[in-house]
C-alpha cells in the first residue's frame, strides 16, 4: 500500500498544482526510492529468514555495505555534475566542516597543538558543533585531505549500524521482529543517502545507538566489569560533541530504561546503584562546558515554541497558532511531511521519497505503543521506547520541528518499534492501517497546498 499512496499524492499534487509539479529529475529520485525501498526490503526479508543468526548478520552487514559503497561511488559524479563541487545541493555546513578541517590538519602537521583548541572555540557554536570537525581533522592529518576516504567510512558505519539495530531488537524482542528491523535498516533510505554528503549525522546516528545497544546489554548483563560500565559511558560522551540533545536523550532515557525494566533484569538494589551512579555522572557533566551546553539548549531551543509561528505567522496563515510543539508533538513520528512542488529547496526535492518512507513506518511506530501495551510487553521498551519518545518531545518542542535531519537519530529505535508492530499485526489492526493511509494521502496533498499558499502561489 505504500507505494500506491505515495505515487497517488505525487500525481494528484502534478496535477492539481501542475504549474509548480517536480521536475521529471526530482520525479524519478522519489518514484525509485520508493520502490527500492519497499521492493527490496519484502523480497530480502523472505530470502534470509531461514538463515542462522550468524548468517544472517553476515548477509546484513555486507549487503548493507556493498549498497552504500556503491551509492557513495554514483553519487560523487552526481553531485560534481549537477553542482561542481562533489557535495551535496546547496552546500553550507558540510562546505564549512571541510575548510575547517583543511585549516586545523595544517596545523596539526605543523605541530602547533595548542592553537586548535582556541580556534575550534572562535570559530564553532560550541562543544556540539566540534566533535565532527575533530573527526575530520584527524582523518584529514592521518590520511590526507580526501573527502572520499570520510565517505567510505560513513558507509562502513551505516552497515554495521545494521547489525547494531539487530542486536538491540533481537535481544529485547525476538528473532522476527529483529530480522525485520535489520533488513528495513539495510534498505532505508536515510541511512543510505548520508553517506553521501558531508554532514555529520552518520556518525552521529551510528554513536548514539551504539551507545543505546551497549547500555542495553549492561541492562541484560549478569555480571559487570570494568568495559560494560565504560563503553556506554564513552559513547554517550562522544555523542555531546556532535548533538548536545542525543546525548542528554541517552542519560535520561538510561534511567527510566533501568526503572522501567523487566523485574527479572535487575533487582532493587542494582537498579538504586545503577540510577545514582548515572545521576552523579549526569551532574559532573553540568560541571564542564557540555553542562554549560545542556542548560543553554534546555533555555533557548527547548522553551521558546514561537519561531514556527512567527514563520506563519508572517505569511499570513491563520493557523499559525497551531505550530508549535503543543500541537504537532503527536506528529514528530510523521513529520516532516512529503515535499512533491518546485517550491522547496533541492535536497528536499531530491529526497521526496526518503521522506515519504518514514511518513510510512511512522504508523507502525505509532502502532507499536499499541501492540506494546495490548501484549503487555511494554517493558521490554523501557529503553528503546523512553529515547525514541523523549528525543521526539525535545525536538518537537524546538526550532528544529520540521527539519529531517533532527530526526534522524530517533531512526534505529522507530524501525524497530515499526518491526515488532509489523510482527505482532492482527487481522483486526487493518482497518487502523487503511484509515492512516488514507490520512496521510491527505496530509501530504495539504502539505503541499499550504507551502504553496504560503508563498502566495495558489
Amino acid at each position: 500500500m505504500g507505494v500506491g499512496i505515495y505515487l497517488a499524492a505525487l500525481f494528484i499534487v502534478s496535477v492539481w498544482f501542475r504549474d509548480y509539479a517536480l521536475k521529471p529529475l526530482w520525479m524519478a529520485w522519489g518514484i525509485g526510492t520508493v520502490l527500492f525501498f519497499f521492493g527490496l526490503s519484502y523480497v530480502f526479508q523472505r530470502q534470509w529468514r531461514n538463515d542462522n543468526a550468524k548468517t544472517f548478520q553476515r548477509k546484513v552487514f555486507w549487503w548493507a555495505l556493498g549498497i552504500r559503497l556503491g551509492y557513495v561511488g554514483a553519487i560523487i559524479f552526481y553531485y560534481y555534475f549537477q553542482t561542481g563541487l562533489s557535495m551535496e545541493y546547496e552546500v553550507a555546513d558540510s562546505w564549512n566542516y571541510h575548510q575547517m578541517a583543511c585549516y586545523l590538519s595544517n596545523m596539526a602537521r605543523q605541530g602547533r597543538f595548542s592553537e586548535i583548541l582556541p580556534i575550534l572555540n572562535d570559530n564553532t557554536m560550541g562543544f556540539s558543533d566540534q566533535g565532527y570537525v575533530l573527526y575530520l581533522t584527524t582523518l584529514y592529518t592521518c590520511f590526507g585531505k580526501n573527502i572520499l576516504g570520510p565517505r567510505l567510512l560513513k558507509a562502513l558505519m551505516s552497515a554495521y549500524l545494521c547489525v547494531v539495530i539487530y542486536k538491540l531488537a533481537a535481544r529485547n524482542l525476538g528473532e522476527k521482529t529483529a530480522r525485520v528491523a535489520a533488513v528495513m535498516a539495510v534498505f532505508l533510505p536515510q541511512f543510505i543517502h548520508y553517506n553521501g554528503t558531508y554532514m555529520k549525522e552518520t556518525e552521529m546516528v551510528f554513536l548514539a545507538t551504539l551507545a543505546l545497544e551497549r547500555m542495553d546489554y549492561l541492562i541484560h548483563a549478569k555480571r559487570y566489569n570494568f568495559w560494560t560500565v565504560f563503553v556506554p559511558m564513552v559513547l554517550t560522551m562522544l555523542t555531546f560533541g556532535f548533538r548536545t540533545i542525543v546525548g542528554m536523550t541517552l542519560i535520561a532515557s538510561f534511567i527510566l530504561g533501568v526503572v522501567f525494566c523487566d523485574k527479572p533484569l535487575l533487582s532493587r538494589k542494582t537498579r538504586g546503584v545503577i540510577v545514582s551512579i548515572t545521576l552523579v555522572f549526569a551532574v559532573l557533566l553540568l560541571l564542564i562546558p557540555i553542562g554549560k551546553e545542556m542548560i543553554i539548549m534546555y533555555k533557548i531551543n527547548f522553551m521558546t515554541g514561537r519561531e514556527l509561528v512567527e514563520k506563519y505567522q508572517q505569511m499570513g496563515l491563520e493557523y499559525a497558532q497551531y505550530a508549535n510543539g503543543r500541537y504537532m508533538a503527536p506528529g514528530f513520528f510523521t513529520l516532516p511531511l512529503t515535499n512533491l512542488v518546485e517550491v522547496a529547496n533541492a535536497n528536499q526535492k531530491m529526497m521526496n521519497g526518503t521522506f515519504f518512507v518514514k511518513n510510512y513506518l511512522a504508523f507502525f511506530a505509532l502502532w507499536c505503543i499499541v501492540v506494546s501495551v495490548r501484549e503487555k510487553q511494554w517493558r521490554k521498551f523501557s529503553l528503546i521506547g523512553s529515547y525514541a519518545i523523549l528525543y521526539a518531545l525535545l525536538i518537537a518542542f524546538s526550532f528544529a520541528l520540521n527539519s529531517e535531519r533532527y530526526h534522524l537519530p530517533v531512526m534505529p529505535c522507530l524501525l524497530i518499534m515499526a518491526a515488532f508492530a509489523m510482527t505482532h499485526f492482527r487481522r483486526r489492526d487493518f482497518k487502523f492501517y487503511y484509515a492512516y493511509g488514507v490520512l496521510l494521502l491527505i496530509a501530504i496533498v495539504l502539505w503541499n497546498y499550504i507551502k504553496l499558499a504560503g508563498r502566495g502561489l495558489v
